[in-house]
């Protein structure tokens, strides 16, 4: 009989390992001055799933990597539809995005999230553990976002160039609808490479704060949901 055990779908980190050995009860949610403390700490490493989603999260992506090949598959086929290019790992001026051993996606603007067809906001299929009144959005590009040569976190350009299109997109929104201080429900970060479980399609996280889900549908155009499409 087989006894060796089954690797994970992707590297767990010590933050993986020590939710793994919680129960959901020990569990504390991220509210939102933990998660604004973390992420001006850019201490992503500590954004934590409840134990039994991160359990759930490995069973998910180790069978959904044996059915369409790749984590990234199934988010171009199932939730982007957008046409999954072969790898490559050059540059061109043709308007096409190239990282090596990434996918190629064409772009209508080099600059990130200049067109909005370059780029689609939806929901975290898979969000950390939040307390409850807080929504957590994907917004998923073709478009590259350069990041630092050691450590993959932001340049001082790509994070400026995402400020700007959250506030736009996001706090401007919520501005309309008449929050007296809609910058303080918006939240934003993108995961340094190493703690990327999903590195070849580009994307940020967003994080709004009691946010009704008739302004998360305007963003999304996808209701929410009790289960993760398969």
């Amino acid at each position: 009989m087989d006894t060796t055990p089954e690797l994970p779908a992707f590297n767990l980190t010590d933050t993986d390992r020590e939710v793994l050995a919680m129960t959901d009860d020990q569990f504390v949610p991220h509210d939102w001055d933990n998660l604004k403390d973390i992420i001006v700490r850019n201490d992503l490493g500590a954004l934590k799933r409840k134990p039994s989603d991160l359990v759930r999260y490995l069973a998910w992506s180790r069978d959904t990597k044996s059915q369409y090949g790749s984590i990234t598959n199934f988010i171009c086929k199932r939730r982007l539809g957008w046409h999954l290019p072969e790898p490559a790992g050059t540059s061109d001026s043709s308007g096409t995005a190239v990282a090596d051993s990434e996918p190629v996606f064409p772009y209508n603007n080099p600059i990130p999230f200049a067109d909005p067809s370059d780029y689609k906001i939806l929901r975290n299929d898979w969000p950390y553990g939040l307390a409850p009144g807080i929504a957590h959005l994907c917004v998923w590009l073709r478009t590259p976002v350069p990041v630092q040569e050691h450590g993959g976190d932001l340049t001082d350009e790509s994070r400026a160039l995402i400020e700007e299109f959250v506030q736009r997109t996001f706090v401007a929104r919520l501005a309309r609808e008449g929050y007296s201080d809609p910058k303080d429900h918006v939240l934003w970060f993108k995961n340094w490479t190493a703690l990327q479980s999903v590195r070849s399609l580009e994307h940020i996280h967003v994080l709004v704060k009691d946010v009704p889900e008739s302004i998360l549908f305007e963003w999304t155009q996808e209701p929410p949901r009790d289960e993760v499409p398969n």
